[in-house]
């Protein structure tokens, strides 16, 4: 199924296969959440299907089909991290350009998706180029990526763009309604906006979100950041029990909270707030802290924001963070 806001993109990619032009290289952008990978898998599918569609997707029963449903298609590879937290490696690579040098064993094409391509350290990027510089029969390389940046130049001028936009948020509201209607069917309007802005505009994360409960969770960990604020509750005791949580939306949380409070410091409408549901006990403490603290503060989390990506402690990340939180409270 393809996915409301990537139809135009669907459209573009299918014009590839019906000009019989498919790129040699491929590279999809786009933030987290907008279905960058299951993009990339419809068209992986649709080309190695033997009898496609009418709107160019797979037909789901021939035998390429069958193959790829089971994760056993000879001519379809995925390169990602073998550890998270991990990068994909130049051994990794190294494996890749091998099998590559053997021709696809179907008549169609061969697919490899590398996924996130910016985890390739330096020596397999520069492995990889081997690919680009030196492409195989029948083969389309598709690369993932929510940070183009961190990947080099020579592979970027290399690759076809495809950029997943993020949607208009009344129509990820509307088809989030739509998702969530059986699983969810008291769920709000206004609700489902929360869950939006939680997610920062991207419908497939907001969908997790509606299904995992999240708008619990940020509201409990919400609490503990409001009990240090008021000395109620030790930074460090909050970092012990939060770095068992899911780190990235708490980073992007505490970070929410933090610029919701700049801007009530210039009396932003509650509309255009974070967390326009927590805009009362956000605007209570606006009143009692220093706008210089804050912006401190936020140049803290977003540098923390960036160690995710790396090996650090998250435990005495969160501490870091909370006991500065905790603070620029007690000054008050």
């Amino acid at each position: 199924m393809i996915l409301p806001w990537q139809q135009h993109l669907w459209e573009h990619l299918c014009s590839y296969s019906a000009q019989k032009r498919v790129p040699q290289a491929l590279l999809i952008t786009g933030n987290k959440g907008l279905g960058k990978q299951q993009l990339a898998g419809q068209f992986a599918v649709a080309l190695l299907c033997a009898t496609p569609k009418a709107n160019g997707t797979a037909c789901g029963l021939c035998s390429s089909c069958l193959l790829f449903n089971a994760d056993t298609h000879p001519d379809f590879i995925q390169v990602q991290p073998e550890e998270t937290g991990k990068g994909i490696t130049i051994g990794q690579i190294r494996s890749l350009i091998t099998r590559l040098t053997l021709k696809p064993q179907y008549e169609t094409h061969r697919i490899v998706i590398i996924n996130p391509a910016d985890k390739m350290n330096n020596a397999a990027a520069n492995a990889f180029l081997k690919c680009l510089e030196e492409p195989t029969e029948r083969t389309l390389l598709i690369l993932i990526t929510e940070k183009p940046g961190k990947l080099p130049a020579t592979i970027i001028s290399r690759c076809q763009k495809l950029a997943v936009a993020t949607p208009d948020k009344d129509a990820i509201v509307s088809w989030l309604a739509e998702e969530t209607l059986q699983k969810a069917p008291l769920l709000q309007k206004e609700d489902l906006h929360y869950y939006v802005s939680l997610a920062q505009g991207a419908p497939l994360l907001a969908l997790d979100y509606v299904n995992e409960q999240t708008l619990t969770l940020r509201n409990e960990c919400f609490k503990s950041w409001l009990a240090i604020a008021r000395q109620h509750k030790s930074p460090i005791i909050v970092a012990e029990d939060w770095h068992k949580l899911p780190a990235e939306p708490l980073m992007f949380w505490m970070t929410s909270w933090n610029i919701d409070l700049i801007k009530c410091f210039y009396h932003t409408q509650v509309e255009n707030l974070y967390n326009p549901d927590l805009s009362g006990q956000l605007q209570e403490l606006a009143k009692r802290l220093e706008l210089k603290g804050l912006y401190k503060l936020y140049d803290l989390l977003l540098l923390s924001r960036q160690r995710l990506d790396t090996q650090i402690n998250r435990q005495l990340l969160f501490e870091e963070i909370l006991i500065q939180w905790y603070e620029l409270n007690r000054s008050k």
